[in-house]
């Protein structure tokens, strides 16, 4: 007699769940901008940084074995999660077609601050522009118009940031000894007080500068 009796169907292992600790690592970084000191991770983990070390080490082996989009990458002096780099035409595309054509504002400002302090960090756009730039600054990558140059010395060596060619491009310069000088693009302290006063509802008879015709005009 022919036992019939079907094997079970193969099941492939359950994930191992991740540690406490793994998935404390993974929030950081995940909440993280800058590549994070191992020192940091420490500090907030409070754990040894050896332990910590070991943890960045082992999730970055199983990413690597799951062959995820993703990886644990070590880079100036701390880690970091980023695409991997096998991904990068997906990314691209992904830049380039999702999202919109038109920079806002605030891109333009923030792009503006990067062009003429180059190489700067995003701690030091944010500075100049009084917000939070993480975001813009993301988008600024994305769009290619801003990238990585290198790194501040220092503790954390953030990151610092330049245009590129492409920002030459849209721009039709040739280098960036072509943007105007700065100078050019401030306003006369005349007519910031007139325009600042004119915003505030204050008479601006006494205030209002022969030499420039235009602000006779109403607002």
């Amino acid at each position: 007699m022919t036992d019939k009796t079907q094997p079970a169907p193969w099941q492939p292992d359950p994930p191992r769940t991740l540690a406490p600790t793994e998935r404390a690592v993974e929030a950081v970084l995940l909440a993280a901008v800058e590549p994070v000191p191992v020192s940091l991770l420490a500090e907030l983990l409070e754990e040894p940084a050896e332990e910590v070390t070991r943890t960045c080490q082992a999730l970055a082996a199983r990413y690597r074995a799951e062959g995820r989009g993703f990886v644990l990458a070590e880079v100036a002096g701390g880690y970091r999660l980023q695409t991997h780099p096998e991904m990068a035409p997906f990314v691209e595309r992904f830049a380039r077609q999702g999202l919109s054509a038109r920079l806002s504002a605030a891109a333009l400002e923030t792009l503006a601050v990067v062009a003429y302090k180059q190489p700067v960090s995003r701690a030091q756009v944010a500075a100049v522009r009084g917000v939070n730039v993480d975001g813009v600054m993301r988008l600024l990558v994305q769009r290619g118009l801003v990238a990585e140059v290198g790194h501040a010395p220092g503790p954390g060596q953030p990151t610092l940031y330049g245009t590129t060619p492409l920002f030459l491009e849209q721009l039709g310069l040739a280098s960036l000894d072509q943007l105007p000088p700065v100078e050019e693009l401030v306003p006369d302290l005349e007519v910031v007080e007139l325009l600042e006063a004119r915003v505030r509802g204050v008479p601006t008879d006494d205030l209002r500068p022969a030499a420039d015709p235009s602000l006779d005009e109403d607002p």
